[in-house]
């Protein structure tokens, strides 16, 4: 299925111990670009998740965030530094006997208020179980991504392949028309010859047919429209399938424009010159709507 590449996703995880919360988002880009804000202490988790996004999106600018929220369960604990209180007590004591006249004893209480005695510092944390809760956020919210982008990939081709079989018709349109362009061309240099000569002098016919032929050969767009109708056709076959097509069906859009151009330039005529301004309109919003596509 072809997708969008606009997105969003959210994934939580919470057990006893931490709340986890992943929310992915993204817009277009050329490439696959993703950005991923995350709390210091866990970012051994940070080339996973680039690997699991990068095979569900191969195109986008992504950004991805997670929180990790402690519950209050484990999530510090106090570290005794024994050496750091001996020193301590010794330079109290030491303290105490060179400064008789000071009043107060040197406790407990007084030894465990000193910096870096009693120090409390944040749990150690199985590596294996956060990233297990950190993934499975992940994981839930890559899901919903996808989901999203595949919805709005379905409403996209529905939208391209609609616009692709317009253009079709009108292609179509300017095929069955193309023959009138050389005998309007010979009645209206007739009618312009006869104007000059005023009823003098005579051109003959042959001499006509013959500018006409000239002008047939070179006014002649049948291989622009075989090309045109092809493309039109492998439009609707790449929208069928199943891979990511953004790339390919960017390049179609160029050369159904191209042949576009190479039809009104060669026509040379209003009526298919109309036509013409149809198809470029059209196949200029294909063109922005496949600017959303993986």
């Amino acid at each position: 299925m072809i997708k969008s590449m606009t997105g969003f996703g959210r994934g939580e995880y919470s057990d006893e111990k931490r709340s986890v919360t992943c929310e992915i988002k993204s817009v277009n880009h050329r490439f696959c670009e993703i950005n991923i804000k995350m709390p210091k202490r866990y970012q051994f988790a940070e080339e996973k998740i680039k690997s699991m996004v990068k095979a569900a999106a191969p195109r986008g600018k992504i950004d991805i965030g997670i929180t990790v929220d402690d519950l209050g369960m484990n999530s510090s604990q106090i570290r005794l530094n024994i050496e750091a209180a001996k020193e301590y007590y010794k330079s109290l004591l030491e303290l105490k006997e060179q400064l008789p006249g000071i009043s107060g004893e040197v406790d407990l209480k007084l030894i465990s208020q000193m910096p870096e005695v009693l120090k409390n510092v944040p749990a150690e944390e199985d590596e294996n179980e956060i990233l297990n809760a950190i993934m499975t956020a992940a994981d839930r919210a890559l899901g919903q991504y996808d989901s999203m982008k595949a919805a709005e990939g379905a409403k996209l081709v529905e939208d391209i392949v609609n616009r692709g079989r317009f253009i079709k018709q009108t292609v179509e349109a300017i095929e069955e028309y193309a023959p009138a362009v050389a005998k309007n061309y010979v009645q209206k240099m007739k009618e312009r010859i006869e104007e000059l000569i005023s009823g003098g002098a005579t051109v003959p016919e042959e001499r006509i047919l013959l500018e006409a032929a000239v002008f047939a050969d070179k006014s002649n767009i049948t291989e622009e429209i075989v090309r045109l109708k092809s493309h039109c056709s492998q439009l609707e076959s790449i929208c069928s399938g199943s891979e990511a097509a953004g790339k390919k069906l960017d390049f179609l859009v160029q050369e159904m424009n191209r042949e576009s151009n190479t039809i009104g330039s060669k026509a040379n005529d209003i009526n298919i010159t109309d036509k013409v301004l149809v198809l470029k309109a059209e196949i200029e919003k294909i063109r922005e709507q496949v600017q959303n596509l993986e």
